[in-house]
């Protein structure tokens, strides 16, 4: 059996960043990659806007994968590529990965495991589109895919639901190969994505939004041929009497994504329903010590900055863990963060005791759009600390770093957040 002192599952921006910083730590590491090549996602996205946090540029999705690929090749960290995790367990003090490939299947030992698997996107089944199952229905990253990778346009005259960047940006990347848009239908009161890509991608190419609007049904045989929109309520049900079809021979899904933790739940890692990632310190380790989740299996991120910055610290933590670094004085003892139902989600949901001296980053998203917000931290009902925000919105996530050693944290304490508008 070979052994790693790190397994990072996931070749995208996060499993990248992690590899890295975990080599940089001293750990030997391998990279489980299930697709052809490393970069994740980031292969098929040819506009720019990546790498403005990170680097100070933009950059196209694949230069930004790049520089982190020409790093993982000059330092020689192992990789392999078509490559499919079939089985995890725990073995003595560590982890067997079962990997299949060309090769057949081979098992590997590591200390410690970074899941950065990323996340899928939702289906037409899955937000309940009715009608028949004709070819034309595509999620917005496989018309990305088609479209980028394949050279092939796969619409001519489509719908698009769901105000998702991705969705956003292809409404604008149709338009430009010469399809027909007629219209970005969401659900929601609000849009989805965010706001440069609304006026990039929409104003600035007269493409129509259309919000508390959804597709109810969809018609054709072997080819879509219409859909039917209605306006909907606030309970997300069709309004009666609002219902309208339009011909059309291509609709694009963009309603959301899914953190992809099948495999996190081999090794019985608890979810968080809000995040719908692992319920994780602020190491990035999750309830199952040894196991480390980053990126946007953990939770969904709008930058790939913030991504590859989730990996570098998964990957720095796991290194310290496998080889016994790691400062584990009252291991067990975690204080729990209780975020007020303001919040979408907050992550991480824990912070180690013995790092309550420490700096941590904290990424949430509101649940609404708040105008003049004040996030506060409380220590026994008690605010400690606040930061003021002229505005929330649940498409936008905010990174948030606190030193906590400023603040009278004790052992078996709880932080509680909040966020509030306040007047003026």
């Amino acid at each position: 059996m070979k052994a790693y002192e790190v397994i990072v599952i996931g070749g995208g921006p996060a499993g990248l960043a992690a590899a890295l910083a975990a080599h940089r730590a001293g750990s030997r590491v391998l990279i489980i990659e299930r697709e052809e090549r490393l970069g994740g996602i980031l292969k098929q996205c040819i506009h720019d806007g990546f790498g403005l946090v990170r680097f100070g540029e933009k950059l196209s999705g694949p230069e930004y994968a790049e520089r982190f690929i020409d790093e993982v090749l000059e330092l020689g960290i192992n990789f392999l590529t078509t490559s499919f995790v079939t089985e995890l367990k725990k073995d003595g003090g560590g982890f067997c990965v079962s990997v299949v490939n060309r090769d057949g299947v081979t098992d590997y030992q590591a200390g410690a495991l970074v899941l950065a698997t990323g996340c899928r996107e939702r289906t037409a089944r899955q937000v309940l589109i009715h009608g028949t199952r004709p070819a034309g229905i595509f999620t917005a990253g496989t018309a990305q895919h088609f479209t980028n990778l394949l050279g092939q346009l796969p619409t001519k005259r489509c719908v698009i639901l769901g105000s998702g960047d991705i969705g956003l940006i292809m409404a604008r990347r149709l338009t430009l190969e010469g399809a027909e848009v007629l219209g970005v239908y969401e659900a929601k009161p609000t849009p989805s994505g965010l706001t440069r890509n609304l006026v990039q991608c929409l104003e600035d190419f007269d493409i129509p939004l259309y919000l508390s609007h959804t597709v109810t049904r969809v018609f054709g045989e072997e080819r879509l041929t219409a859909v039917e929109v209605a306006q909907v309520d606030e309970q997300m049900k069709p309004v009666p009497g609002t219902a309208r079809m339009i011909e059309c021979d291509g609709l694009i899904l963009s309603v959301g994504l899914i953190p992809e933790n099948e495999v996190a739940g081999q090794l019985g890692v608890p979810m968080d329903r809000a995040s719908k990632g692992p319920v994780c310190d602020n190491r990035f380790m999750t309830q199952v010590p040894g196991v480390f989740s980053c990126g946007n299996a953990l939770h969904v991120n709008d930058l790939v900055d913030y991504v590859s910055e989730s990996g570098e610290l998964a990957g720095r933590y796991a290194a310290a863990y496998a080889v016994g670094k790691a400062d584990d004085s009252d291991s067990g003892v975690c204080l729990g963060f209780s975020a007020d139902e303001s919040f979408l989600y907050l992550v991480p949901q824990q912070l180690r005791y013995q790092d309550r001296d420490k700096k941590a980053v904290l990424y949430f998203r509101s649940r609404k759009v708040l105008k003049n917000a004040v996030f506060t931290m409380s220590i026994g009902g008690k605010v400690v600390y606040t930061r003021k925000y002229s505005q929330l919105k649940p498409p936008e996530m905010e990174r948030l770093e606190i030193d906590f050693g400023k603040y009278p944290i004790q052992r078996g304490g709880q932080l509680r957040f909040e966020i509030k508008e306040v007047m003026g």
